[in-house]
């Protein structure tokens, strides 16, 4: 008898350690008021910490509320703790633009810009030093077919892909964009007009991969769109980890 209740206590040790390990699970930012309704930025980690998905959360209140006219708009939304130690995204600004912007005829329809920022808010704020802003990192940080855009103060140089639809010659639907100061990949952006983000309810498509990265982590080389229970997510899925070059 002794010896069975030994044998039971060390398999039900061998599984607690088991599932102490296990650090999977989703981890959820704050809540932030966007229009009518809400955001809130997460993240998905698999058993060893590891991320497998990086996204926010947008509900249908909100993208049933955005105003069709006025100013441009923006919204932070802070990550959990968990994102910005696996990964190297730090915060997520999420912008309105009733009227889209330049160049017209591409840019110029109502559409999100989604900033998944691997710098600060106060780094972003300081972004304005204009030699910084023009200067263009060594071409294997940045993915083939990108080329400048111009430079927006707290934000970036905007790097666009002239093999996207919208630039040849097929309506703007959504665009992924690489954002760089200082000669540096600053932050990743999805940008999505409100038209498909109503209609689709599930979209996936691929992110296009530089050959180098200066940050050793884990980057994702997909976006995704998906609707489920009165909400939209925005995720960037399909972490791998990169090493610094």
């Amino acid at each position: 008898m002794k010896k069975i209740l030994i044998l039971v206590a060390t398999v039900n040790l061998l599984f607690s350690c088991k599932k102490n390990d296990d650090r999977s699970g989703t981890f959820s930012g704050p809540d932030a008021t966007i229009q009518q309704g809400k955001g809130k930025s997460w993240i998905k980690l698999g058993a060893t910490g590891a991320p497998e998905q990086l996204g926010l959360t947008i509900t249908d209140e909100a993208l049933n509320s955005m105003p069709a006219d006025g100013d441009e708009s923006e919204v932070k939304l802070s990550l959990p703790a968990m994102a910005k130690s696996s990964t190297p995204f730090d915060h997520i600004e999420v912008g309105w633009n009733p009227h889209g912007h330049e160049p017209a005829g591409i840019y110029d329809k109502p559409h999100f810009d989604f900033h998944f920022y691997m710098v600060s808010e106060g780094e972003v704020a300081a972004a304005t030093d204009t030699a910084k802003l023009n200067a263009n990192p060594a071409a294997d940080y940045l993915p083939q077919n990108y080329v400048p855009g111009p430079p927006v103060p707290q934000m970036g140089k905007h790097f666009i892909d002239v093999t996207s639809p919208e630039l040849n010659g097929q309506p703007f639907s959504q665009t992924f964009i690489y954002g760089t100061y200082d000669a540096k990949v600053t932050f990743f952006e999805p940008m999505i007009t409100l038209a498909f983000l109503k209609s689709n309810s599930n979209f996936e498509r691929i992110i296009p991969q530089p050959a180098k990265f200066k940050k050793a982590g884990y980057y994702p080389t997909k976006m995704r769109i998906a609707k489920h229970d009165g909400v939209t997510d925005i995720v960037l899925d399909g972490f791998v980890l990169r090493q610094a070059i």
